[in-house]
């Protein structure tokens, strides 16, 4: 099992810039692929990206490809979501989340998911 801490959100205004990152404790955080999440207000959760075990693939939700980055430091245990250019309809808590799962990059269907961090962008 894995426990996931998320952390880095905050208000920012529009254009501005935040980093997100999530912190796994627990089993071996290489063993995971590592997923980004968003909920807005009244909305579903969606999924932004995705990385793989080792970093070496990255996937994006169409609309956030070039503004939202993924990264992660094994090291670390911490995956990192860099988000620019921040829009307003970017608001929404962002949830981090673990998979085993082969098909980390279509199923959405994550093991283990963090509390979420808020993120509320100014026009």
């Amino acid at each position: 099992q894995v426990q996931l801490v998320e952390s880095g959100g905050g208000l920012v205004q529009a254009g501005g810039s935040l980093r997100l990152a999530c912190a796994a404790s627990g089993r071996t955080f290489s063993s995971y692929a590592m997923g980004w999440f968003r909920q807005a207000p009244g909305k579903e959760r969606e999924f932004a990206g995705a990385i793989s075990w080792s970093g070496s693939r990255r996937y994006y939700a169409d609309s956030l490809e070039g503004r939202f980055t993924i990264s992660r430091d094994n090291a670390q245990n911490t995956v990192y979501l860099q988000m620019n250019s921040l829009k307003p309809e970017d608001t929404a808590v962002y949830y981090c989340a673990a998979t085993t799962d082969s098909n980390w990059y279509r199923n959405y269907e994550y093991q283990y998911w963090g509390q979420g961090t808020q993120v509320t962008v100014s026009s």
